[in-house]
């Protein structure tokens, strides 16, 4: 049955409005933030990046199955089939954002496009697949929303070690190759030598 959310709790659907709210704000700030600026437009994609990939995962691992298995009808089934392309295909346009440089004429180009297909993502959602959702008995959304929070919790936590694991692993990579020592001239030399004479043989 489902609970009726409390003053301290958010239910899933609420929760996930508010992911689109953060992502929303970041595509105005694209919109009006300074593209000679490198920096800090390589900062904002990455972060709208992140809250997308982030917001994805819960949708796919949490939300949408919940929504799926209470379900009665063709209708939910195909918005929660869309909702899996449209991520499918923001997750590739990411990818490529990744492999390119904020002085790349396509970087601004693809994060463009990202924030299309957000956009109209988001309001498939809100308009169609968040309303059934609440509507439906049997979806524990404080449930979900509590699972989702937990989750994220947990997802930020595995970016972090990651993120840590890669320092350390750039500053070993460093530390070897300061230790590594300089090839001996007089070695060299020596190797010509024997070479030569073999030549002469």
């Amino acid at each position: 049955m489902a609970k009726t959310p409390g003053s301290s709790e958010r239910s899933g659907t609420e929760m996930l409005r508010q992911d689109h709210l953060r992502v929303q704000k970041l595509f105005k700030d694209f919109d009006a933030i300074d593209r000679k600026d490198e920096e800090a437009v390589r900062e904002l994609v990455e972060t709208a990046c992140l809250e997308l990939q982030i917001h994805s995962m819960l949708e796919e691992e949490i939300f949408y199955p919940a929504v799926r298995a209470q379900g009665d009808g063709h209708e939910v089934e195909d918005l929660l089939n869309e909702s899996d392309v449209e991520h499918e295909s923001v997750d590739e346009l990411i990818s490529k954002l990744h492999e390119l440089e904020p002085d790349d004429p396509m970087y601004c180009a693809y994060f463009a496009v990202v924030t299309e297909y957000v956009k109209h993502h988001i309001k498939e959602e809100e308009q169609s697949l968040f309303p059934r959702a609440e509507k439906m008995k049997g979806l524990d959304l404080v449930q979900i929303g509590e699972d989702m929070r937990l989750r994220r919790e947990e997802l930020f936590a595995e970016m972090e070690r990651s993120e840590e694991e890669d320092d350390a692993t750039d500053e070993t990579s460093a530390q070897v190759d300061d230790s590594v020592p300089e090839a001996d001239d007089g070695l060299e030399d020596e190797l010509e030598e024997i070479d030569i004479s073999r030549t002469r043989h």
